[in-house]
């Protein structure tokens, strides 16, 4: 078994976290376990009025005068599962599944994002045999929703200006730098009317593709289920008479969505050519994303008949702007390749007797590029007849090439792994620009094991990685005290 591996501290940690219910805003129980762990080491814990939680270990004997390191990780997860997949969240145990090199989780979100983090942290706390300075561990609340945790913490809780990021999910790799962000929340008013008689109700469902991270995979150009959902029935709304009674995509701002579905009320003559002619365009959209998404699927449902449809200028509006919000790749970096700027995810999508609701978030690293996609969104919402409000910003993290701490973790990989470490900046966002804002004259780098489809129930953590990431963590650590 996973826990049987190398580093074993580390994974003893993590599966007791695997056994805590913490999806955002619910971290009570990771903040009793830690509370409780530092009790049993007799650590100095500190908490500041949002909940965040630091915890403090003595340095080794002699090296009392070294500055202090602070670790940093985020005690939430993001709460993805497969539809078929019974899990509740808020009381049931992540199930950890072994398979070749890595561990997942049995049709729902692992939590190695950003639990495998919070546990190396744990791990450093409790380490023997190991030559130190001064440690502080921060552990922030509600890190996925916004980096609430964060943007509310007491800087003046942080005695370190040494920090040691554990949320990257590249092993090999140091980052110095990430993308700021917001999220914009769409409105747009509705009108109803009855559903014309002799029509039939179906529910369209599209559904298997593969999601992820908004911000690590937005690059890789996966499909966002309500874009290609809105794209299929608008092209149909040009030939068939059908009337759309909801429409529902997509959930937590930072994960690309996986499934959508509309229930729609159709001609009853025109409903089998309909279903045909739905089939043959989801076909030519598995062509135009080939090997990236192969499991998508259409899928459609009889239900009992709507009493009512929207009207056909909100059935318009709707559509209209599903289809015109943008998704995905906004611009690349002209001097870094590979390296997003600027992007956008059409995150979430649902509709209530009053409006249409939409959820999107932007991310980049230039601010003028930010907020140009958001005014593109408020004035699209605009021209639809509906609001928008921008919700606040985080900042992104401008790298420091010349930092101390960086050199110190270049070496640490180099001696350890016998290889050199890649220097990146990342598209997503990470608590470091935040935090850098919060405490004055922050060195930073932000490190990790090899974390794959975060954010996706396809999550995956690889084992020996975790292992290597822990050894080249506590080298940092003796390095610095040296």
């Amino acid at each position: 078994m996973f826990s049987d591996q190398e580093a074993p501290l580390v994974w003893k940690h993590f599966t007791e976290i695997m056994r805590i219910p913490r999806s955002s805003g619910n971290e009570e129980g990771m903040r009793q376990y830690i509370r409780k762990f530092a009790q049993e080491k007799n650590l100095e814990v500190q908490d500041d009025s949002i909940g965040n939680l630091v915890v403090r270990r003595p340095a080794s004997p002699g090296f009392e005068a070294k500055s202090m390191v602070t670790l940093q990780s985020h005690l939430d997860m993001v709460c993805e599962k497969d539809p078929e997949t019974a899990h509740d969240f808020d009381q049931d145990p992540i199930r950890p599944v072994v398979k070749d090199e890595y561990l997942y989780a049995d049709g729902t979100t692992l939590g190695a994002d950003n639990g495998i983090g919070v546990a190396l942290s744990l791990a450093l706390l409790e380490a023997e045999n190991l030559n130190h300075g001064p440690l502080e561990c921060l552990f922030t609340i509600d890190e996925e929703t916004g980096l609430t945790g964060a943007k509310n913490l007491s800087g003046d809780i942080i005695k370190g200006r040494q920090l040691i990021n554990l949320d990257s999910e590249e092993h090999g790799t140091i980052y110095v730098g990430c993308a700021g962000g917001g999220d914009s929340a769409v409105t747009l008013p509705l009108m109803w009317e009855a559903s014309p008689s002799q029509f039939s109700a179906v529910t369209v469902r599209l559904r298997g593709l593969q999601g992820g991270h908004s911000g690590c995979d937005i690059h890789l150009g996966r499909g966002n289920a309500i874009e290609l959902l809105a794209r299929i029935l608008w092209t149909l709304k040009q030939s068939y008479h059908f009337r759309m009674h909801s429409f529902q995509g997509g959930d937590k701002h930072n994960a690309i969505p996986r499934n959508a579905h509309a229930s729609i009320a159709i001609c009853k003559e025109e409903k089998t050519d309909f279903m045909e002619k739905a089939q043959e365009l989801l076909l030519a959209i598995k062509q135009e994303f080939g090997h990236v998404e192969p499991e998508i699927e259409i899928q459609f449902q009889e239900e009992a008949s709507l009493s009512k449809v929207l009207s056909k200028d909100s059935e318009f509006k709707v559509l209209s702007l599903l289809k015109i919000l943008p998704h995905g790749v906004i611009s690349m970096n002209p001097d870094i390749p590979e390296m997003v700027n600027t992007s956008n995810n059409l995150a979430r999508v649902s509709i209530s007797e009053e409006q249409c609701s939409i959820l999107t978030s932007t991310r980049s690293s230039l601010k003028e590029s930010l907020e140009s996609v958001r005014e593109k969104i408020g004035a699209a919402t605009l021209l639809a007849g509906g609001k928008v409000v921008h919700h606040e910003t985080y900042p992104g993290w401008n790298p420091n090439l010349d930092s101390p701490l960086l050199k110190v973790t270049k070496e640490s990989y180099l001696e350890i792994l016998k290889r050199e470490a890649e220097v990146k900046s990342i598209h997503a966002g990470l608590e470091c620009g935040v935090i850098g804002e919060k405490v004055s004259g922050m060195d930073m780098v932000s490190i990790g094991p090899q974390i794959e489809n975060p954010h996706s129930p396809r999550e995956r953590v690889h084992i020996k990685s975790v292992a290597e990431c822990w050894d080249v963590l506590c080298h940092i650590v003796t390095k610095l005290a040296s």
